[in-house]
């Protein structure tokens, strides 16, 4: 069996119509292109926290969060993670977005495997 020790990374949004069975055309792209995100969803918001980036010469995780409002195809930078993070989960609980877990360092480098018990909670609620 293969493995591919590269990240796929992107910046790429699509949107998928369930009605119709198609994709639609691209969307305003990610200002951080990454692979290994955790997400959450409220109030019609995608929140995109870490992940990881990976090239011939360089490697490494990132603290970034970002909200995507799809009516106005517009991303937002918000307040940064504490630690920066790839692999880890995400999850929306009342009016946070929970981030847990995770890898501190890229994936691609051989022997290092730095795993973080973080959880973040970030309030999202007022955010509009």
């Amino acid at each position: 069996a293969a493995f591919i020790g590269v990240a796929s990374n992107t910046d790429v949004v699509e949107e998928y119509d369930p009605a119709t069975d198609q994709w639609g055309a691209i969307k305003a792209r990610m200002p951080t292109a990454r692979s290994a995100v955790a997400w959450g969803v409220h109030r019609g918001r995608i929140y995109v926290a870490g992940g990881e980036f990976q090239n011939d010469q360089l490697m490494a995780a990132f603290r970034a969060l970002e909200a995507y409002e799809p009516a106005a195809n517009r991303w937002t930078a918000l307040p940064r993670m504490p630690v920066p993070r790839h692999g880890l989960a995400g999850g929306v609980l009342g009016n946070r977005l929970h981030l847990v877990s995770g890898d501190v360092q890229s994936a691609g480098i051989p022997g290092m495997h730095l795993h973080s018990d973080s959880h973040d909670a970030f309030e999202i609620g007022e955010q509009r």
